[in-house]
């Protein structure tokens, strides 16, 4: 059996929407889903990307993906990794993929001299949650997470003079 965790390639932007599409399924918001294919390549190959993306391969097949972009700690003065997407396909779990890109992620920081690997967890996702807690990660349930999006976005940017 064969793990291989490489870039994603600029003709596997399907995939990554793929990708994405499942994980939104599995964590029961498909309806949020608006990205093309034309979106990820832009945003993952366009002339200023600033996302990035690895896939992980079993025996040669593409069977899950990790997606991040570079955030800042004003507190430790440097660069982290936020880890927007982590998706391995039902059938191939518990066979440490999951661990191997959260590794590959972690090793991009120590090389890069980046702070911090950091991302957020729904709730309900106890098996995850456990996932997460057995690599050392921290939940930081004093923090909550904001968003401003849509409607209220509009309105917000509006408000500027």
């Amino acid at each position: 059996m064969s793990l291989n965790i490489r870039r994603v390639r600029s003709d596997e932007t399907g995939l990554v929407l793929a990708f994405v599409r499942e994980l939104a399924e599995y964590e029961k918001l498909s309806h949020e889903v608006e990205a093309t294919e034309t979106d990820i390549a832009d945003a993952l190959f366009g002339r200023d990307s600033r996302l990035f993306s690895a896939i992980a391969e079993w025996n040669g097949e593409p069977v899950g993906f990790a997606v991040w972009f570079l955030n800042f700690s004003t507190f430790s003065g440097r660069h982290g990794i936020y880890l927007e997407d982590l998706y391995v396909r039902p059938s191939h779990r518990g066979k440490g993929l999951g661990k191997a890109l959260l590794t590959y992620l972690a090793k991009e920081c120590v090389d890069n001299g980046w702070s911090r690997l950091q991302w957020a967890v729904l709730d309900w996702n106890a098996p995850s949650i456990a996932f997460y807690k057995s690599l050392g990660a921290v939940m930081l349930d004093d923090w909550t997470l904001c968003r401003v999006s849509g409607p209220a976005l509009t309105r917000l940017a509006g408000s500027a003079s």
